[in-house]
């Protein structure tokens, strides 16, 4: 295992370098498969980072040092005793069953002795993966129910999640939620389930994509065949009861809520104004470039950032990590989204600025605080806040 924490060394490999972190970046590889692998603890102030194990062919250590601070932002928005962190392993989500439980396996042994860091499911691993690393450390969450786990993929927390985050910004007069209309780009772990509580709350899924292809009916495609359709391993271009469209026009789909939740940086500058949706639910981590943020904004289309409305998985997982069951993960999950939700579209709108403003100002706040607790990040506080008066 190979760690890197000289802060120079960090900048030159991600941008997200400041005071409070990453803590330590872990590049790994097998010398005899090839196989490499990035973790990123980006903060554990207020306790170890939990966050998903991505499996990608193109993951970089940019990519998982951004999704780890998303992670550290997250926790501590939703009060949890747990800190940021994130994995990318590089390699082909598709390999055959036994080639991926052989990498996963691997990449367990590696950071066995990294214990700032308890893994869970992300795009390209399941409940199956994190079988694989309890089995050989002992240490991960979003496990399969038979090992005691809480399935949060199989449950939809991130999805329900989401769909709570869209009844509050509906109770703050953004829309209405009854018959609102409802894009889905990335309809996989998240994107199903989002589409499925959405329309158990009233809401119409007008419009979905995967990597495959797309599918749209301005007057409601049925979710329940849409996820058969899905899961059976139909291609959504060839779903009958809709018509086909490019996949990359989802974002553009006449609507009242658009919820990227596939890969990070799908709506950029150079689509912003391609948006047509009154509001935007953040389904992925860092779908959504701060630029792109920034003109949404200026044209009144209300976007919720990712650690706040797609914090089931991580509270859902931290219930798991504590012993709790779903019941009790679930009712955290509506409570902590429904209330950060509200209290961010309130400091949005008194101190006019970007939603992410107001989502940072209350997660930094927390983040913070748990430093001033530990002498490494005290210090490296008092330092920050020594250069900044300079």
């Amino acid at each position: 295992m190979n760690a890197v924490t000289h802060r120079g060394v960090l900048a030159e490999w991600c941008s997200t370098v400041d005071a409070i972190g990453p803590e330590t970046v872990v590049l790994l590889r097998d010398g005899s498969t090839g196989v490499s692998a990035i973790v990123v603890v980006d903060n554990s102030a207020c306790g170890p980072g939990i966050g998903g194990t991505r499996m990608a062919a193109d993951v970089t250590v940019e990519e998982v040092a951004r999704l780890a601070r998303a992670m550290t932002l997250k926790s501590a928005a939703a009060g949890l005793p747990h800190g940021g962190a994130k994995a990318g392993i590089v390699a082909d989500p598709l390999m055959s069953d036994p080639e991926k439980e052989a990498v996963i396996r691997w990449f367990a042994r590696a950071i066995a002795d990294l214990h700032g860091y308890i893994p869970g499911p992300d795009m390209g691993t399941d409940e199956r993966c994190m079988a694989w690393i309890h089995d050989e450390i002992g240490r991960s969450v979003g496990l399969p129910a038979v090992l005691g786990g809480i399935p949060l993929d199989q449950l939809g927390a991130t999805g329900f999640g989401l769909a709570i985050a869209a009844e509050a910004a509906a109770a703050a007069g953004t829309f209405e939620l009854r018959g609102a209309r409802v894009a889905i780009q990335g309809f996989g772990a998240v994107g199903t389930h989002a589409a499925r509580f959405l329309a158990e709350r009233g809401a119409c899924v007008v419009a979905v994509s995967d990597i495959r292809g797309a599918v749209a009916d301005p007057t409601g495609l049925s979710v329940d065949e849409l996820i058969a359709w899905k899961r059976a391993g139909g291609n959504l271009a060839e779903f009958a009861a809709g018509t086909p469209v490019d996949r990359d026009t989802v974002i553009a789909t006449d609507c009242e809520i658009l919820v990227p939740a596939a890969r990070p940086d799908v709506i950029t500058e150079a689509n912003a104004y391609d948006v047509k949706a009154t509001l935007v639910l953040e389904g992925a981590n860092i779908p959504v470039t701060p630029e792109a943020e920034a003109t949404l904004h200026h044209r009144g289309v209300l976007c919720l950032p990712d650690w706040i409305v797609n914090a089931g998985g991580v509270i859902c997982a931290s219930a798991e990590y504590a012993g709790q069951g779903p019941t009790r993960a679930f009712e955290n999950i509506a409570q902590t989204i429904r209330d950060n939700t509200s209290t961010v579209i309130r400091r949005s709108r008194e101190g006019s600025m970007l939603p992410r403003l107001a989502a940072e100002q209350l997660a930094m706040a927390r983040v913070r605080e748990a430093m001033s607790f530990r002498r490494s990040w005290s210090d490296r506080i008092t330092g920050e806040e020594d250069a900044g008066a300079t």
